[in-house]
């Protein structure tokens, strides 16, 4: 059964924020518009205003509390605490009075702020906009990202003897120059691709003008006679999963004795303008058809994830409305969501008007900026992902840690006008959801009709994919399919290998209808759940073969070695 422990928060600043950071479909539309339309409250804001109204003499006798709270703390009697709050673990804000005041002030008006909000039972789509303007304003208005009062800053403007006010200053400066404007949250010299990020060993087999694939060199003595294709994100590169080693999935995956090939995606400039769901299916498509002749299999297994796995799942169920299917031995998908199921931001922020103004946007520039999708990112989680840096970077001037993960994350990539559409279309319509409403290649998409077993994987703290959302894929798709969930937000619940520790993933034999019945019945399982899917995959291919002395085939040569060019494009 599921425990209050694996959902504890992490204290590790650098992997919180790495959970909270990469992305999909999330709000693609403020991407295209512009973050600060997120701050108007607009009509909520009307609507929310006249229940607070409405409502005063009910909430009367919560000021009167926090009153009789101020009273206390200017009495010095007080018994708030910040409990496990990380900004406040310093001694320096309990020694004070005064800071003691400050803090306990703060904690007294969010807590206030909070409960206030909640009471006012707001329709769904008001309480999840106007809950993002109240975290934001709870976050910034913290005492930690005061200079004047925060006790860490202070020590070190002491130790350094003015000198982290002088190096803080020049980190603001550098970063507001240019998009995405938000703190670095890693140290940009940490980290070489090619050197020590995606460097399991392969060659490029195939280069179209869309993607590379790349055929990763076999380290055991036989492989499995079934390839195994992923399919990355179309947001960022696709390195994410092949990391520094010992923490890189597709590594593990080739010393488990899968054939693995992989696709990294071209970087899309004006000129790609109209690439679009037809654009990048057929990519797969002839993805696949390259690892089964390469692999010489009459099959392939995919694994795709997020924006790859919406792709690969489309046309997944194209091929198999069309009963073409034949080439596609098993679908698995990682953090992505083929329907929301009303449960995130995203799906309350987002109508036909502004995917309407944002399409407009996005095809005057003829694609979408990467750099403002990690700007809506980071202002999405401020605590772990705007103000944690804003006094580490810029209020103690320091250098910002190394992390793989937050590297890749800063890797920023384009997205064509023509996908930046057809995925704002797919989410406004829903059409993945109906069988027959959706097209690819101008035909109907089925994903009922796709009668091959799945492997789901999602985060039980992924903001960006809900894992509620992630579910409904169980329900959407034919087929057996085993749901995992595994700890963790977006990306660190898939950068999560063996010699993790903390790793845990919860399963269930039986996939109900609804989520939460799921989650009532899981099991939690201790470690990760990479070596859970190397077993899935063995079930449904148990034969082996010698693994080939050369990569590439007669029709498709060894090109150049992995990670190939497209990597390095900006």
């Amino acid at each position: 059964m599921s425990t209050a422990a694996d959902d504890a928060p992490n204290d590790d600043p650098a992997e919180a924020a790495a959970n909270n950071a990469a992305a999909l479909d999330m709000l693609l539309s403020d991407a295209a518009l512009g973050m600060w339309r997120r701050w108007i409250p607009g009509m909520a804001g009307v609507r929310a205003t006249g229940r607070l109204l409405s409502q005063s003499v009910r909430l009367a006798p919560r000021g009167l509390s926090l009153a009789g709270e101020f009273t206390k703390i200017m009495l010095g009697s007080s018994t708030l605490e910040a409990g496990r709050d990380k900004r406040f673990t310093d001694p320096g804000w309990t020694d004070s009075r005064a800071r003691k005041r400050f803090l306990q002030s703060y904690l007294a008006l969010s807590a206030a702020a909070r409960e206030t909000f909640d009471e006012l039972d707001l329709s769904w789509k008001d309480s999840e906009k106007l809950r993002f303007i109240l975290d934001n304003v709870i976050e910034a208005t913290s005492p930690s990202n005061n200079p004047l009062i925060n006790p860490s800053v202070l020590k070190t403007v002491r130790e350094t003897r003015g000198a982290s006010i002088v190096t803080g200053t020049k980190n603001l400066v550098s970063d507001m120059k240019s998009k995405p404007r938000v703190p670095t949250m890693v140290d940009p010299d940490a980290f070489d691709v090619g050197k020590n990020l995606a460097i399991t060993p392969g060659v490029i087999v195939l280069r179209t003008d869309v993607f590379e694939l790349i055929q990763y060199k076999p380290t055991t003595a036989k492989v499995r006679s079934t390839p195994l294709l992923v399919v990355p994100p179309t947001i960022n590169k696709y390195y994410i999963l092949d990391l520094a080693p010992g923490r890189s999935l597709v590594e593990y995956l080739v010393a488990s004795g899968q054939q693995v090939f992989a696709m990294s995606w071209r970087n899309p400039s004006a000129e790609h303008a109209d690439w679009g769901f037809d654009t990048y299916g057929q990519a797969i498509l002839d993805a696949m058809d390259a690892a089964t002749r390469i692999a010489r299999s009459k099959t392939t297994h995919v694994i795709a994830f997020c924006s790859g796995g919406i792709l690969t799942s489309t046309l997944g169920g194209q091929l198999a409305a069309a009963g073409k299917t034949d080439q596609l031995a098993s679908l698995s998908l990682g953090v992505t969501v083929l329907a929301p199921a009303g449960v995130g931001l995203m799906e309350a922020a987002i109508d036909d008007r502004l995917a309407k103004t944002a399409k407009a946007t996005s095809r005057s520039k003829g694609y979408l900026d990467g750099k403002a999708l990690a700007e809506i990112f980071a202002w999405l989680r401020p605590s772990d992902l705007i103000w944690n840096y804003w006094v580490s970077n810029y209020l103690q001037g320091k250098t910002p840690p190394a992390f793989d993960i937050l590297y890749w994350n800063a890797d920023t990539t384009r997205m064509s006008a023509g996908l930046h559409a057809d995925f704002l279309d797919a989410a406004i319509a829903g059409s993945l959801a109906t069988p027959g409403m959706g097209k690819l290649f101008g035909e109907p998409v089925d994903l009922s009709a796709l009668d091959v077993d799945s492997y789901i994987v999602a985060g039980i703290a992924d903001h960006i994919s809900p894992w509620q959302s992630c579910y409904r894929s169980t329900q959407l798709l034919g087929g057996s399919n085993r749901f995992v969930l595994s700890t963790s937000g977006h990306i660190a619940s898939l950068v999560n290998p063996p010699t993790n520790q903390k790793a845990r993933f919860r399963i269930n034999d039986d996939n109900p209808p609804d989520a939460a019945d799921w989650l009532a019945g899981a099991t939690t399982e201790q470690g990760s759940w990479w070596p859970d899917y190397v077993a899935w995959l063995r079930e449904r291919d148990t034969t082996e073969k010698a693994a080939p002395k050369s990569l590439g085939a007669k029709a498709f040569p060894p090109l150049y070695a992995a990670p190939g060019n497209y990597v390095f494009e900006d």
